[in-house]
């Protein structure tokens, strides 16, 4: 029996096989075993690992090794950037800029400095999902710690100028943090031509193991960071705990793979997720969330008008795997707040859908996946009540 059709790459991909493979050969008997921290010869194995994958990990974000810290996942890495920057520099001043169509761990982030006593410009995106580098420089202040802005939206798709935000931040000496979970692996990064100061990303959405992602630190001059755990002193005292060995290769070995085909690979997603959105047309009236360039290749978000997104989702059980929106906020009943600061009604944010497809997705997914969602719209709406299709946003 064929499995469902996954569409729902923006939550997580599929470990590849070659990064599963790598992973097992540090998990067996003979491979680098030993904790890393460990002055022995075995110790000192498994540190080469770790090192040869940091290595991986920053030639496919154009970093140098020893700015990378790895860490549990992009979550801690937004948390540790953005707490650890600001707390460490809280007696110079207490403001910070984000957006609200930020990832759950930005936003919460910034809301527990708001706690603790920070003032939060929180910028509103355009029509289209974007924060425009005008409102960054304007919502600057001479007390201004640190701007937040990720670079591809985890809902949307919709890719930011970071280049032209890091401009305006390098030049008022403010701290730069980019999210960059999503787009790291599938399209070009590039920490050092965004004047970058901290970049995080994480290994599954590009094919990695869950349970480990990756801090960028620009190296010279340093940001200071506060750490958020202590121990051991590993990760230059930032992150203490022993690492993971088999992690990190798994992460190495993903980035590689990623790095080798980018572009190629970009073009190819792009094209399905282009493909995808013109076999959907059949089911208009229906409209796109964020949409038009720059966007990240795999992203689409549609609004289905007359259904109910996690009704559809029910009757698609079996068939496609897709989410109605942020995969880290699917246990609240609440409508998408990025849909909604796109201006969505909550109908609107409710009759939406995310699909994302990626490395492992094919034409025939895409066509079936197609097939079985005009299939389940026509008979939800068949059911629908009278005016359902007419109240569309």
């Amino acid at each position: 029996m064929r499995r469902a059709v996954y569409l729902d790459y923006a939550a997580s991909s599929p470990l590849h096989p070659e990064v599963a493979a790598a992973m097992a050969i540090c998990l067996g008997p003979q491979g680098p075993h030993a904790n890393p921290s460990a002055g022995h010869a075995e110790g000192r194995r498994a540190a080469e690992a770790i090192e040869q994958a940091r290595a991986s990990v920053a030639g496919l974000i154009g970093a140098r090794p020893e700015s990378i810290l790895f860490t549990s996942g992009a979550t801690e890495s937004d948390n540790l950037a953005i707490l650890g920057a600001c707390r460490a520099k809280a007696n110079h001043g207490g403001h910070v800029v984000t957006s609200r169509v930020e990832h759950r761990a930005v936003i919460d982030a910034f809301r527990q400095l708001e706690r603790e006593g920070f003032q939060v410009s929180w910028l509103k995106p355009t029509a289209d999902g974007r924060i425009d580098p005008a409102q960054v420089e304007a919502a600057l202040r001479p007390e201004t710690l640190l701007v937040s802005v990720m670079h591809g939206n985890n809902e949307t798709g919709v890719m930011n100028e970071v280049a032209a935000i890091g401009a305006i931040c390098r030049a008022r000496e403010v701290l730069l943090h980019v999210d960059a979970a999503q787009s790291a692996g599938r399209v070009p990064v590039d920490v050092a031509g965004w004047n970058a100061d901290l970049v995080a990303f994480t290994a599954h959405k590009l094919g990695g193991p869950k349970g480990i992602g990756a801090l960028y630190v620009r190296p010279l001059p340093r940001p200071v960071l506060q750490p958020l755990q202590f121990g051991g002193g590993q990760e230059h005292g930032l992150r203490s705990g022993t690492l993971a060995t088999h992690q990190a290769v798994g992460f190495g070995v993903a980035c590689r793979i990623a790095a080798a085909d980018l572009m190629t690979e970009a073009t190819r997603v792009r094209a399905l997720r282009e493909k995808l959105w013109r076999l959907l047309q059949p089911a208009a009236p229906l409209w796109r969330n964020g949409g038009g360039e720059p966007s990240l290749p795999g992203i689409l978000n549609v609004g289905f008008a007359g259904i109910e997104g996690e009704s559809l989702l029910l009757d698609l059980e079996g068939a496609v795997c897709a989410s109605s929106g942020s995969a880290c906020n699917a246990a609240s009943a609440e409508p998408s707040y990025v849909l909604r600061a796109l201006g969505l009604s909550d109908l609107g944010c409710q009759a939406s859908l995310r699909l994302s497809v990626g490395r492992f997705t094919a034409e025939r997914d895409v066509d079936e996946a197609a097939g079985a969602i005009l299939h389940a719209l026509e008979r939800l709406r068949g059911m629908a009540p009278p005016g359902a299709l007419e109240r569309v946003r």
